[in-house]
């Protein structure tokens, strides 16, 4: 084990086939959609918190500067920037999850991926799931596109994902996923295109967006509590202001315009049967989902 290891991390757990979700701050999380994301799986899944990396070995604090608080006995507190690791357990399927939620580090970038591996190691993960958001030319109005990409042979088959062929700058998400699949772990990646014109964030839409892929990918519907009203307020709130700038108002029309166009063979298929498929998995009455 590299360094950072915490009080909470002793004794290495066995747990049957758990899968790692990870999100990190920064480049990789326009729109703060896939911390966002990790964070609502977090909370409604009543994670634990295991482990804690040591910022100081992987983070400028010029660049992501620690924060003050005053709690309510007075006292000013100094939180750091760190990487946190909780374990939580899918109340549907039983399946033990991973969750790491991080900031994008500014130094010792193979350390720092090596250090969360090793926690994937130590709890016997068998799939790595990243998730991550980019900026991109799509209209708030329509829904958020997700891709899923895999190198895997065998998830490509199983899960109906495409392999990834970008080439150019990459994040701490696809060194991640390099490196897992260097270890012989499985990996995949969720990447939500956020409309770029959106200047403010958080981006509720990308975060529901990215939920609706993790339901389908671990077969786990997720609860969702005031997320779908926010997305709608997020929504509104963009209509105001294209209304209110005719340029951006005009942008929006050719975005829809080119979504429709794209989307048009296919909107009484596969997505059709994708949306239904998920509602019968938030039915009560419904089955134990599959596995990845």
């Amino acid at each position: 084990m590299t360094g950072g290891q915490s009080e909470h991390d002793e004794q290495p757990l066995a747990l049957a086939e758990p899968v790692m979700l990870a999100a990190f701050e920064g480049w990789n999380d326009a729109g703060e959609a896939a911390s966002g994301a990790l964070d609502h799986l977090r909370r409604a899944w009543g994670a634990e918190l295991v482990a804690e990396l040591d910022p100081e070995e992987y983070h400028d604090f010029q660049v992501n500067r620690p924060q003050v608080s005053i709690g309510d006995d007075g006292r000013r507190t100094i939180t750091w920037p760190t990487t946190k690791v909780w374990v939580a357990t899918a109340p549907v399927s039983g399946r033990t999850v991973l969750l790491v939620h991080g900031i994008e580090p500014s130094m010792r970038w193979r350390r720092y991926t090596g250090e969360v591996l090793d926690h994937a190691a130590r709890r016997g993960v068998r799939t790595v799931i990243t998730m991550g958001a980019l900026l991109a030319d799509v209209p708030h109005t329509r829904p958020i596109p997700v891709s899923s990409t895999t190198d895997d042979d065998e998830l490509l088959s199983r899960l109906s994902l495409e392999r990834s062929t970008y080439e150019g700058p990459t994040g701490i998400v696809g060194v991640v996923s390099e490196a897992a699949a260097g270890a012989g772990l499985p990996s995949l990646s969720l990447w939500a295109a956020v409309p770029h014109y959106v200047g403010q964030s958080p981006s509720p839409k990308a975060v529901l967006a990215l939920l609706g892929r993790v339901e389908e990918v671990l077969g786990e519907p997720v609860p969702l509590g005031d997320l779908v009203e926010d997305a709608r307020a997020w929504e509104h709130g963009v209509d105001e202001l294209a209304s209110e700038d005719t340029e951006i108002g005009e942008y929006v029309r050719q975005l829809e315009e080119a979504k429709d166009t794209a989307d048009l063979p296919e909107a009484s298929g596969e997505a059709i049967a994708r949306e239904f498929e998920r509602y019968l998995r938030r039915r009560p009455d419904e089955g134990t989902p599959g596995k990845v």
